[in-house]
This record gives C-alpha cells, sequence and structure tokens, in this order.
C-alpha cells in the first residue's frame, strides 16, 4: 500500500460515509469507492463492511488502518522536521480557534501580520472542533482547554473571571435580579453544551431553577451576542462583558472555573519563521487586552 492508498483507507475509515471521505480528500464520493475497491482488490481482503449507517472497518480493515495511521504520522514528522528549519517568511500558517476568539483577538492579529510580512497567508478555521495538530490538521490552535500531549507547546494567553451580565435595555424591562430567588421572573441565556451534559444550570453560583431559559446556545460568540441583544442574563468573561459595555449584575460573585485561554502549537514547528510571526501578534493582541 503506497501513501495515495493509505490516505483513502484513513479518511474513509475516519469519516465513515463516502461523503464525509470525499469532503476530506477534495475528490467525488465516485473515485472514494473506486479507490477503495481497488486497495480491497490489491490486498485480497475486505477492508470495510458496506452497512445502512455507512463504512465500517473489518478486522482486516482495523490491521490495515493501523498501518496506515503508522505511515501518516511518519510522513507528518518528516514535514513538520522540514518545515521547523523554515526561515522564510512566506507561505502558508493554518490556525484554528473558536468564532469568539477569531473575532476579537486572532483576526487583528492577522492584520498586523499581514502587514508585516505580506506573503504569510492565515488560513483561519473558526470552529468549536478541535482539531488535530499532531496531524497537522493546524499549525496553531488557540482553545480554551488545555490539552495534555507532551509533544505540543502550551501557552495560557489570558484567564479572565466568568461573570453575570446584562444589557441596560433587559434591565429597564426586568430589573435587577434577587440573590436566592433562583432568577424567579427573569430570562436567561445558557449555553447548550452545559444543558446537553445533565447539569442543573448556574449563573455565577446561582440556581437557575426558577429562571427561563430563553435561549440555548452553542458558542461563546452566540452568548455575547444574545446577552448584548437583550434576551436575558448571561455569563460572559468580565473583558468581554465590559468591552461590548454590558451592565455586570453581582459584582461580587463570578464562576468558580474562569475563562482560560490557551495558545498550542507543536514542538516541531515552533521556531518556523511564519509560524512564529503569527504567534507573536496573537500573543501581543491578548497582551494587550
Amino acid at each position: 500500500m503506497n501513501w495515495d492508498d493509505a490516505r483513502v483507507l484513513l479518511a474513509l475509515g475516519r469519516a465513515q460515509t463516502l461523503r464525509g471521505a470525499a469532503r476530506v480528500l477534495h475528490v467525488d464520493q465516485a473515485t472514494v469507492g473506486r479507490r477503495i475497491a481497488a486497495i480491497e482488490r490489491a490486498l485480497g481482503s475486505t477492508l470495510f463492511l458496506r452497512t445502512s449507517t455507512g463504512y465500517l472497518l473489518t478486522e482486516a480493515g482495523e490491521s490495515a488502518f493501523e498501518a496506515a495511521e503508522s505511515m501518516e504520522a511518519a510522513a507528518t514528522e518528516l514535514v513538520r522536521r522540514t518545515q521547523g528549519l523554515d526561515k522564510a517568511l512566506s507561505g502558508e500558517v493554518r490556525v484554528t480557534t473558536t468564532d469568539f476568539l477569531a473575532v476579537d483577538f486572532v483576526i487583528p492579529a492577522i492584520a498586523r501580520v499581514h502587514a508585516e510580512h505580506p506573503d504569510v497567508r492565515v488560513v483561519l478555521t473558526s470552529s468549536s472542533q478541535l482539531l488535530n495538530l499532531s496531524r497537522r490538521e493546524a499549525d496553531i490552535a488557540i482553545r480554551t482547554q488545555k490539552p495534555d500531549n507532551p509533544d505540543l507547546i502550551v501557552r495560557r494567553l489570558t484567564r479572565w473571571p466568568m461573570c453575570l451580565f446584562a444589557s441596560q435595555a433587559y434591565l429597564d424591562s426586568h430589573g435587577m435580579p434577587e440573590p436566592g430567588t433562583a432568577f424567579r421572573g427573569h430570562d436567561l441565556v445558557a449555553y447548550e453544551p452545559y444543558l446537553s451534559e445533565g447539569r442543573a444550570l448556574t449563573l455565577v453560583g446561582e440556581s437557575a431553577s426558577a429562571g427561563r431559559i430563553v435561549a440555548a446556545v452553542n458558542s461563546s460568540m452566540m452568548v455575547r451576542t444574545a446577552v448584548g441583544a437583550g434576551l436575558g442574563l448571561g455569563e460572559l468573561p468580565l473583558y468581554i462583558g465590559e468591552r461590548d459595555g454590558l451592565v455586570r449584575i453581582w459584582p461580587e460573585r463570578e464562576r468558580s472555573k474562569p475563562y482560560e485561554v490557551w495558545m498550542v502549537t507543536h514542538e516541531d514547528l515552533r521556531h518556523t519563521a511564519r509560524i512564529r510571526a503569527v504567534i507573536e501578534q496573537v500573543v501581543q493582541v491578548f497582551a494587550e487586552a
């Protein structure tokens, strides 16, 4: 099996559908299907079970998949080590972060990079999905979760208290909530992944059992936008709430867990000139905040 075949096997093994694999490989579904059939004929083994829900690896397919992953790791390491010696301030840098952090911090950093090094091209992926730096799905990740992979270089960019905010328009209409009332008579904006975990909603340590959730959203940007639009009370990082001109509720209270932002890159790539240039500007933008 050559590397091109391995890439097809890996893509289908991970996506489990022809459409998903085709999207990763930037080809059409029919091409993926033909390539898998050709690989199976060459190996003399059935690698995938075709089911109503997708393509599932057989026992032989799992063995081939593990071998393909080893090939991928070796190829990726070769690229990382080679790029780690690159001193040119040109070329592509792939950055992944959330939409919330992209708008306020990463895009301003990209603008600064472009002003100084116009031949550096940043490919920015705004998503809550955690891309794999070890497989070079991204060169730099800016996230709110700290990874524990020893091959990754991790730096904390900021640490903000999480506080309760509302718009002035909301408070003019509903008044201030009273502590100890579990937000009775008030509308709330909730972070939907928190609710999906089945935990009882609390805001800055106050039970929200008597409040009315009017919006459950799946990103910090959407919480920020909903609170700013006057939909209800919601938790936001202190810096962002104040920056947006929102009113802080119960200034003596904050969530027990702060909002932390981490920048992550692979050890082999941290000295690459173009990646270093992006890192430096991102650090500077957060430091100014």
